[in-house]
């Protein structure tokens, strides 16, 4: 499915494609937005036969950027949402509640480390959005849980480089 919404994000910035940075310029992108992130910018890069060092440090940069700014000011946007007459912000609302109290419990349970692992696993509806959103709703602490983020994004970037590159057949 990541292979999927990479292939058709490559199609629709395909006009990035003309600029000299263009394929990391997709990468970046990618790597920022939420589902896919660098999971997704990391396919994303090994589809445009970009480097896997430099797939690397790009998908990583761009996976990172977002995560201060949820961890800061989510818990608002939450709210507001939450309050809001608008029937969409409410399901939006509802939707995330969901998730978050769907993985809360695991985090809760094992704290940094399970910020940790829940954001370094590489499987569906787990990331850095994700993470940064369940660490704010819980009021860890942002700088712990930026780090457990990022330590986190560190280890699905390894996971997701040897999945991506195939480097293991490249070391066999």
């Amino acid at each position: 499915m990541a292979e999927k919404l990479a292939k058709s994000l490559i199609g629709m910035m395909g006009g990035l494609l003309s600029l000299s940075f263009g394929k990391q310029l997709i990468v970046f992108i990618i790597s920022m937005l939420p589902i896919l992130e660098l999971r997704g910018g990391l396919i994303a890069a090994s589809l445009l036969k970009l480097p896997p060092l430099e797939s690397y440090i790009i998908a990583i940069v761009g996976n990172v950027i977002p995560v201060p700014f949820i961890l800061l000011l989510i818990n608002k946007i939450l709210r507001a949402m939450e309050k809001s007459r608008f029937k969409l912000f409410n399901k939006i609302h509802s939707f995330l509640h969901k998730k978050i109290m769907k993985n809360k419990d695991s985090i809760e349970k094992y704290g940094f480390w399970g910020l940790v692992i829940f954001v370094g696993i590489p499987l569906p509806g787990t990331g850095a959005w994700t993470g940064a959103i369940i660490a704010a709703f819980l009021e860890m602490d942002r700088k712990k849980a930026f780090l457990g983020i990022l330590l986190g994004m560190l280890m699905a970037s390894i996971i997701m480089m040897i999945i991506s590159f195939g480097l293991i057949s490249k070391v066999a």
